[in-house]
């Protein structure tokens, strides 16, 4: 009888993938050119050397059970490993990174970032750049995992995982901004939780894929209004959607044009210590594309042009 080595082969992982993107087997089979009775033959194969039933059989749909979702997951963290060997194969072969992917907090400065980029392009290196946009929990996240080299914007605690290394990036000071047409535009202040619960609040949806991700500000029972990012966020705190905290220069040009109003809360004003983080360097070093990266950031103008959200405008 095959064992679980035998079986769980990255073709294997792949084929499980194919099948839940394609939504049956039919089509599945169809994307990958074999007859649907392969597939089905290669699936028993490894429920057999598991011992466990991967899809629900009474479903006409490919339908996963809980073993076969967690299955499908873990596979597909193997299947970014194995990419990940052979990146690292190919930056000790060259010393440049086949790819170097930045996973960018949403209080970061985006206009910042592509100039980073436009000056890292000059450099002819053969290293691809990828720009992951993440927010709170989820920018540490991508790191940790392994889906980023480098993230900027995080806040590192002392249980941040082993070998993963940061510096300062700076503070960002949050303020409570309304536009001035929504009704807390002129109510006194401090702004107490009680009047707060009963108004829409603006908030920007966690990106980590583990968990139920982190949340600011927000009272329990409160209504939300979730947005993907802090541009959105701000869009809709204009539009007079609701309030929220927002970091303090991306609010100062709308505010002093009349677009937004800050209100005092009995909550004390949030300040945010974040920093730029990156995994340890393996036993050859760092690859030579997120040395220049680093080597950026000791820049305090750099830094400090990271994290003022007025660059973007």
């Amino acid at each position: 009888m095959q064992t679980a080595r035998d079986v769980l082969t990255p073709d294997a992982l792949a084929m499980l993938q194919a099948i839940e993107n394609a939504g049956s087997f039919a089509a599945a089979a169809r994307e990958l050119g074999v007859v649907p009775s392969a597939l089905t033959y290669r699936v028993r194969q490894i429920e057999d050397a598991l011992d466990v039933l991967l899809y629900d059989r009474s479903s006409r749909q490919a339908k996963l059970t809980a073993a076969g979702t967690e299955l499908l997951r873990e596979g597909g963290r193997l299947l970014s490993e194995i990419d990940a060997v052979a990146n690292r194969v190919k930056r000790v072969a060259t010393g440049w990174e086949s790819q170097l992917t930045l996973a960018i907090d949403g209080i970061i400065a985006r206009a910042t970032v592509m100039e980073l980029c436009e000056s890292f392009f000059t450099l002819g290196a053969p290293t691809r750049i990828k720009l992951r946009d993440e927010t709170l929990s989820g920018t540490l996240e991508a790191l940790t995992s392994g889906q980023a080299d480098l993230a900027l914007g995080v806040v590192l605690e002392p249980s941040t995982s082993a070998g993963i290394q940061g510096k300062p990036l700076g503070s960002v000071s949050f303020v409570y901004a309304v536009a001035p047409h929504h009704p807390l535009a002129a109510a006194p202040e401090p702004l107490t939780d009680e009047l707060l619960l009963h108004h829409r609040a603006v908030a920007v949806a966690d990106s980590s894929q583990r968990g139920n991700g982190l949340t600011f500000g927000l009272l329990g029972g409160q209504d939300v209004f979730t947005v993907a990012d802090m541009a959105a966020k701000l869009d809709a705190q204009l539009r007079g959607l609701g309030g929220g905290f927002l970091p303090e220069c991306m609010a100062q040009g709308y505010v002093e044009a009349g677009h937004l109003v800050v209100k005092k809360t009995e909550r004390p004003q949030r300040v945010v210590r974040v920093s730029y983080a990156w995994r340890a360097a393996a036993p050859r070093g760092q690859g030579r594309a997120l040395q220049w990266w680093l080597k950026q950031l000791e820049s305090p103008a750099t830094r400090a042009a990271l994290l003022d959200q007025r660059h973007n405008r």
